[in-house]
């Protein structure tokens, strides 16, 4: 599934993965992606939901409240974050309806190869809030 795009945002991801501010300041740019998003014309259902699970799970991470996770998993959720965020990719995200197809193919992909840490994560979530 890698492409020279996502193998940059790797890169990035490695530079600022072991950095709380940087992690945070991303999660920003992620809220802001979010809001500019046109829901309505995204095919895949899940993709939201599974941007913010994925921005929860890096937040927790980033202020040390979970750190359940390799570092390796960690990277490639950072690198799908920046994958997303960056306008300039495989399909420049500018192009009506399709720019983003290949952000949420880069984010199912992630989403399916963490799927044994962010399910951990998410049980995690849910018994801090029961508590």
């Amino acid at each position: 599934m890698l492409n020279n795009f996502f193998s940059l945002a790797l890169k990035k991801a490695a530079l600022i993965a072991g950095k709380p501010g940087r992690l945070l300041l991303l999660l920003s740019r992620l809220g802001m992606k979010l809001r500019e998003v046109d829901w309505k014309n995204v095919r895949v259902d899940t993709a939201r939901e599974k941007l913010y699970v994925l921005g929860r799970l890096i937040r927790a991470y980033a202020v040390g409240d979970y750190r359940e996770i390799p570092w390796k998993s960690i990277l490639i959720i950072v690198a799908a974050i920046i994958y997303f965020i960056n306008p300039i990719d495989l399909l420049p995200d500018f192009i009506p309806v399709t720019g983003l197809t290949d952000d949420f193919g880069v984010l199912l992909w992630v989403y399916s190869t963490v799927s044994d840490e962010i399910n951990k994560f998410l049980a995690w979530e849910n018994a801090r809030i029961r508590n």
